[in-house]
């Protein structure tokens, strides 16, 4: 899909202020209210715009430690990365999972309470999911950042 200046300005304010009434969304884009929810819609539709979230604050949820955790799997057999794959999406406290190149198989990002929370999750989790032969766990010790808002590449501009 190609996208005109309209359209970014439409999801950048989106990602910034996803709470704006279609209104409000329409005078920030220089749009009647109407044309503005026209080009939502096909922004929804055409799968740009994926989905609509509440940010939480891990922080205020008592969940303030992020482990980035390395799994190793004993196989590659496809039997045994749909099976991780599955029982790791079933784990509340496992945020991300990425399918990863080099010496790790997979990549977790954990949220935990504390050291002893995740010394739980870690022994009575992560290390009996499907196929796990070696789990690797880095504590951040620190956000310096995150983003949420993805910017628009200009192949995609009109």
């Amino acid at each position: 899909m190609r996208l005109d200046d309209v359209d970014v300005a439409i999801l950048t304010e989106l990602q910034e202020h996803g709470r704006l009434t279609n209104s409000e969304l329409a005078e920030r884009a220089g749009l009647s209210a109407s044309a503005c929810h026209r080009r939502v819609k096909t922004l929804e539709t055409s799968g740009v715009i994926d989905r609509y979230v509440a940010i939480l604050s891990e922080k205020a949820l008592g969940r303030g430690i992020t482990v980035y955790v390395q799994v190793t799997l004993d196989n590659q057999k496809r039997e045994t990365l749909v099976a991780f794959e599955t029982a790791v999406e079933a784990v509340p406290e496992v945020m991300e999972c990425y399918l990863m190149s080099g010496d790790a198989d997979y990549l977790i990002r954990v949220l935990v309470r504390d050291a002893n929370d995740y010394e739980h999750v870690h022994r009575e989790i992560l290390s009996g999911l499907p196929g796990v032969a070696r789990l690797v766990s880095s504590f951040t010790i620190r956000r310096v950042f995150s983003r949420t808002t993805m910017p628009v590449p200009e192949e995609l501009r009109v």
